[in-house]
């Protein structure tokens, strides 16, 4: 795979009219002083950034169109509530909870919440920190020779003194860990949304496959009573003397392997009914009663917007995601750049010491100290320099995890188009075969029930006709199912704002007090 040439391009200029100015000193100020903050200043407009310049997302070789699609549609920014076209409204209520209650999703906004606070606490940065000390003491002191001792009067000292600092950014080392920051909080962002279509397709998915369970118990019942008549027949003829013992056994097996199916059946429908409860957020339990009532298999009524597969970079959001986490790595090779470069800082203190408290704000109380100091790496035996190689090795590798997650997105793609039409070929051939299959069980019934048919014929359409039906229950399925994961491919998802500011436990009682025993 060829080297990705990061092309150079200016910051963001926004950052520039955010960049704090320094406030005017009311104490009097020498002209090194006020030349002090006019470097601080100067620097913090300057701008200056060492490092590559993050150019957008790589420029890699993508497919002009889906190999399945004979004409893509652009619209693919209609994705958003895909699961309304499967007109279910259970199904609607269930996502919905889903959304507000998964435990996964919290996780993710938890994360969002941590990143964006450590985008405020990295931009802080930028910003003089400003201490303050006070304090009173009481003293006495005594002087004299070793003979006569003179003790003074006892006095109180008043202090009171404010120390700042500034470290100029002038080779923008502050300015890319922000910008770090900033991908970085996006890059959450993106995770939080994946996290999302995850889950609206688990919550898709498992509903289906539960209301597929229920169609094959219904039908496996359904037949197994039509095969007990089968056998109830079967059993009139053997003891009339015109039917065999085989016959009449094979009734009974074909009956009793039919009902066998059921605990099975319903042993699944159980496992995706307490899925389903566990991605509500709720006890495994929690939703048995929603599904109580059986209901048919979702079918989708509308084709997805596909788009093309460059919308790709934009609707699927871990590819999303990995670039954004590219746009970090980038950002961090200037923040380890810089840090090889001199270091200014600004420092200043004002300070005043009296007897008496009120006169701490006379001039003659009053002392200041300001200017700058530059920090210069001079050796280090090369370990700023490993720290650059280091961070230009981790993003190559936020680059190849970037190349992996679009590769894998362009072929859940293809994977579920090629399924899902696949999958409504072989369901149109099965329901003909179903149809048919009916027509012939009824016949050889028919037939039987007047002696003109074998027996074999009855059991053969009969074991026909279930498996016919019973594969048209699990292709409608798989359709629904691959119609799911089409969307999920194509990154459809929550389109309504998600609120990340509430946290999960908000804490209380957080200012001073008396510590509580442990529990």
């Amino acid at each position: 795979m060829p080297p990705y040439v990061f092309v150079a391009s200016p910051l963001p200029s926004a950052k520039e009219a955010h960049r704090p100015k320094p406030a005017p000193l009311r104490s009097p100020m020498s002209r090194a002083g006020w030349a002090c903050a006019a470097l601080m200043l100067g620097s913090a407009l300057a701008g200056c950034a060492v490092g590559p310049d993050y150019a957008g997302p790589p420029r890699l070789a993508l497919p002009s169109h889906w190999s399945t699609s004979t004409a893509p549609h652009r619209d693919a920014g209609r994705l958003d509530r895909w699961w309304l076209r499967l007109r279910d409204p259970l199904l609607n209520r269930l996502i919905e909870e889903a959304v507000e209650a998964n435990p996964d999703v919290a996780k993710a906004k938890a994360v969002v919440r941590e990143a964006r606070a450590t985008l405020q606490q990295t931009a802080a940065g930028l910003f003089p920190s400003v201490s303050g000390t006070a304090s009173v003491t009481n003293n006495k002191t005594s002087a004299g020779s070793s003979s006569v001792l003179v003790d003074s009067a006892p006095y109180s000292l008043h202090q009171a003194s404010f120390d700042s600092s500034w470290e100029l950014d002038l080779f923008g080392g502050t300015q890319r860990g922000i910008e770090a920051a900033l991908r970085s909080t996006q890059s959450a962002e993106e995770d939080l949304r994946n996290s999302l279509v995850t889950l609206i397709g688990d919550v898709a998915a498992y509903y289906v496959e539960a209301r597929g369970y229920q169609a094959r118990i219904a039908l496996a019942q359904r037949t197994a009573v039509s095969q007990r008549d089968t056998e109830k027949l079967t059993r009139s003829k053997y003891e009339a003397g015109s039917g065999n013992a085989v016959d009449l056994a094979k009734a009974t097996a074909q009956a009793a392997s039919t009902e066998a199916n059921v605990p099975t059946y319903q042993a699944a429908l159980a496992a995706d009914i307490h899925r389903l409860a566990i991605l509500l957020g709720r006890p495994p339990d929690g939703v048995a009663s929603l599904l109580a009532r059986s209901a048919p298999v979702p079918a989708p009524r509308m084709p997805l917007p596909t788009g093309l597969p460059a919308d790709l970079l934009m609707s699927r959001p871990d590819v999303a995601s990995a670039e954004r986490k590219l746009a970090q790595a980038t950002a961090k090779i200037g923040q380890a750049e810089a840090d090889r470069y001199p270091a200014v800082s600004l420092t200043g203190s004002v300070g005043t010491s009296a007897i008496r408290a009120g006169d701490l704000a006379k001039y003659s109380s009053l002392s200041w100290s300001v200017g700058p100091s530059i920090t210069v790496p001079v050796f280090d035996a090369g370990k700023r320099l490993a720290t650059v190689r280091i961070v230009e090795a981790q993003r190559d590798q936020a680059f190849a995890t970037f190349h992996s997650t679009l590769l894998t997105a362009l072929e859940d793609v293809e994977n579920a188009l090629v399924s899902l039409s696949r999958e409504r070929v072989r369901a149109t051939k099965l329901s003909e075969a179903t149809k048919n299959y009916r027509e012939a069980a009824r016949l050889s019934r028919s037939l039987f029930k007047t002696g003109s048919a074998s027996f074999i014929d009855v059991l053969d359409a009969e074991r026909s006709l279930y498996s016919a039906e019973d594969s048209l229950i699990q292709s409608k399925v798989s359709a629904a199912k691959d119609y799911v994961a089409l969307a999920k491919a194509l990154g459809g998802g929550w389109s309504d704002p998600v609120d990340v500011s509430r946290p999960i436990i908000v804490d209380t009682n957080t200012g001073p007090h008396l510590r509580e025993a442990q529990k």
